[in-house]
């Protein structure tokens, strides 16, 4: 067991207010995973995903195109 705590970061591209996530990359290197949260309910549940997984989502989103 750790006791190590998630440090929490939102975007830079998250506006005031909004439909923001908060991710903790910090367990990467002793678990593997990415924890998310939703930043308007910091104390509610959060979801863990592999690191890869993580990776390949971001990379997804960046590469969309806004549709027309």
């Amino acid at each position: 067991m750790t006791t190590e705590s998630p440090r929490w970061f939102k975007s830079s591209y998250s506006a005031d207010g909004g439909q923001c996530v908060e991710v903790a990359r910090n367990f990467v290197p002793t678990r593997g995973a990415v924890s998310v949260r939703d930043s308007k309910a910091p104390a509610g549940p959060t979801l863990s995903v592999s690191a890869v997984a993580f990776a390949a989502f971001v990379d997804s989103v960046k590469t969309r195109q806004p549709d027309a």
